[in-house]
């Protein structure tokens, strides 16, 4: 099975978790609340850039 690779950083996954972290605050998980895409126009643009089926 071929290692899983990091959507942050161009390597393999070591499980550091980075990518769970809330962008607002790095020392809370992510909870989806949301309140990160929250601005003054009311909406925000995000780039997908591929989807991953487990």
């Amino acid at each position: 099975m071929p290692a899983k690779k990091c959507i942050l950083y161009d390597r393999n996954c070591t499980g550091c978790m980075e990518c769970d972290r809330c962008d607002l605050n790095p020392d809370k998980i992510c909870d989806s609340c949301g309140k990160c895409l929250e601005d003054e126009k009311g909406y925000r643009e995000l780039k997908i850039d591929g989807i991953e089926i487990e």
